[in-house]
């Protein structure tokens, strides 16, 4: 099993930034991807961003050049980078670890969530 560990919401400004940190313990050679997801209140949880081991990414187009993802498989650590933030990514966000043992053999990990309010 996988347990995750979010940091670093907050409050800011828009126009502003923040970097948020996962750092992953347990089965971590099982991971394969990581990425992020948040949910606004009322809303679905919606993908962010998504990188695999090998480094790979994917962003959902509302953060597409503005966020960045990075994966450090040393530290186990997935960040993600959010620069010209809006009102509209105020959510909480949620770190995520997919384990993969096999092709038919995977299982989803979620952090607790951080929160992140952009206002001015």
């Amino acid at each position: 099993q996988v347990q995750l560990v979010e940091s670093g919401g907050g409050l800011v400004q828009p126009g502003g930034s923040l970097r948020l940190s996962c750092a992953a313990s347990g089965s971590i050679f099982s991971i394969n991807v990581m990425g992020w997801y948040r949910q606004a209140p009322g809303n679905e949880r919606e993908l962010v961003a998504t990188i695999t081991r090998d480094g790979r990414t994917n962003f959902a187009d509302s953060v597409k050049g503005r966020f960045t993802i990075s994966r450090d498989n040393a530290k186990s650590t997935v960040n993600l980078q959010m620069n010209r933030l809006k009102p509209e990514d105020t959510a909480s966000y949620y770190c995520n670890a997919r384990t993969s043992l096999g092709p038919f053999y995977e299982n989803d990990y979620w952090g607790q969530g951080t929160q992140v309010i952009i206002s001015s």
